[in-house]
């Protein structure tokens, strides 16, 4: 599979925009949204929730630039990033079952429900932002 295939310009525009969301994602995990962060970490991941957030808060500010400016491998980041999302996503469902607040804005089980149906939505962006679903249909 090719790890650059050209995108349109309004998928350049959107991976851009997703790539400045993840940067600063990552830099909130490692600032001011640090303890809000530590509750989407599950009681039963077996490292310290304060680790886990500086993690994913560098993992995400890498892959913002790498989607930003790493041109020659745009598909495998797509990929790469489109799994990250999944690999989050059991720390929002563990978030709104255990009806923990966090962002201010998170304060219901509605609001945390509806974060959950946004989670698809983000892994689709990332794959085809990036040009990874094209790549990929285009191998078959």
């Amino acid at each position: 599979m090719k790890n650059y295939i050209h995108t349109t310009t309004i998928q350049d525009i959107f991976r851009i925009v997703l790539a400045s969301f993840m940067i600063f994602a990552g830099y909130s995990h490692l600032t001011f949204f640090r303890e809000d962060f530590q509750a989407q970490v599950p009681d039963w991941v077996p490292v310290s929730k304060d680790l886990v957030v500086i993690l994913s808060g560098i993992v995400e500010i890498a892959l913002g630039l790498a989607l930003m400016f790493w041109k020659t491998q745009r598909v495998n980041i797509g990929w790469f990033l489109g799994l990250f999302f999944i690999l989050v996503f059991p720390g929002n469902i563990a978030q709104y079952m255990d009806h923990k607040d966090a962002f201010g804005s998170l304060n219901s089980d509605e609001a945390r429900l509806m974060r959950l149906f946004f989670q698809p939505v983000l892994i689709a962006w990332a794959i085809w932002s990036t040009g990874a679903w094209k790549a990929y249909r285009e191998r078959i």
